[in-house]
């Protein structure tokens, strides 16, 4: 068989495969149009279908069944696409964002939510909680920690007033560009950005921009925006702020920190049911005074709970009086978290539970 014989019976099955794929996606796609019938059936006027922990479980199959060569991230990728169409048909979810469009908040919501959502842009994270709190947006997508920078404060001050839950999480690798209509490095003279991201690239900009001056605004997309309105400007921000604001990127991957990360958190009104593989976030106020916070977590080390993060922010409620914001892994309805967590309702002067929800999976 000679080689053009060859690629074309791999083309012929390649054909094959992609019938079959159609007729299947079709038939999951039935599927799901069911399933918002009976649901619509059981509750009459449902909000919306989507369901964090059902969707985590599947993504976590994919990979844990994943035959390659497709690597197991890929693969679940391509996964979670089929389902925010399917989820579509059901009902389409708006899901706010830090804009304005191209920014890394947005790039966190399309990760966690698949292509087929509708995005919105607000200018403030506040905007964000407010929306949602209307019900003008199903879900917001907010940054709340940095692998080298730390916690966003602006977010978890607002967890302390609002009645929003958290339904996931999303963890987003930050690559930062430097971008300009300027052709050369040489070039620029002034730098936007938002002040961390400025700060997330220090190590560069000092070696490489010395001299340039470096300003702090709302979000890279703004910056990359701004950035194109004069030729000796540049912007810190992602790849596609580039692609929307035609600006071209002059050096790429500028982050001090090759493994720099955001975490983001999805909120909702309510939070998630188990998944098997989950986090409960919650915020507790204690006495000031010595030992009182050692004896507040002691209920955790008890029960052999595991801690992930514990960040304290001002309670804005006294002088020197504190809140903290504290990540336990697990489900709240899990018994030696629930009997923990009723020990801690009762010794803490502030109690509230931000929500339990999936363990990141993309």
């Amino acid at each position: 068989m000679s080689e053009e014989e060859r690629l074309i019976q791999v083309r012929d099955r390649i054909d094959a495969i992609d019938a079959d794929l159609l007729r299947l996606i079709s038939e999951r796609a039935a599927c799901a149009q069911d399933i918002a019938r009976i649901k619509d059936e059981r509750t009459p006027g449902i909000r919306h279908y989507y369901r964090p922990e059902r969707e985590a479980e599947i993504l976590r199959r994919v990979k844990e069944k994943n035959p390659g060569p497709l690597d197991d991230e890929e693969a679940a990728r391509l996964f979670r696409e089929v389902m925010s169409a399917c989820l579509a048909l059901e009902k389409p979810l708006t899901v706010a964002y830090l804009g304005p469009e191209g920014t890394f908040t947005q790039a966190a919501a399309l990760k966690h939510f698949g292509r087929s959502v509708q995005t919105q842009p607000f200018g403030a994270i506040s905007d964000i909680f407010r929306e949602v709190e209307s019900d003008a947006c199903d879900f917001g997508v907010v940054p709340v920690e940095n692998s080298t920078e730390g916690v966003v404060s602006h977010t978890l001050d607002m967890f302390i007033r609002s009645p929003l839950r958290i339904a996931g999480e999303v963890s987003l690798r930050i690559h930062h560009h430097l971008m300009s209509r300027a052709t050369e490095i040489g070039a620029v003279r002034r730098v936007f950005s938002h002040q961390q991201s400025l700060a997330q690239c220090r190590g560069w900009l000092d070696r490489y921009l010395p001299s340039a001056e470096r300003i702090p605004v709302g979000s890279n997309a703004e910056a990359a925006k701004m950035a194109a309105r004069t030729g000796d400007s540049a912007a810190v921000a992602g790849e596609a702020a580039a692609d929307l604001y035609d600006v071209r990127i002059l050096a790429r991957r500028i982050e001090d920190d090759p493994g720099n990360t955001t975490r983001f958190l999805v909120i909702g009104p309510q939070d998630a049911p188990p998944s098997g593989r989950d986090k409960t976030s919650m915020l507790l106020s204690c006495r000031n005074e010595s030992g009182s916070l050692y004896r507040l977590l002691t209920p955790l080390a008890e029960q052999g709970i595991s801690m992930t993060r514990i960040e304290s922010r001002p309670s804005r409620q006294g002088i020197w009086e504190y809140v903290f914001f504290i990540d336990i892994s697990g489900h709240r309805s899990e018994q030696m978290i629930a009997a923990a967590l009723r020990e801690l309702q009762q010794t803490a002067t502030f109690y509230k539970i931000l929500g339990s929800y999936p363990e990141a999976v993309l």
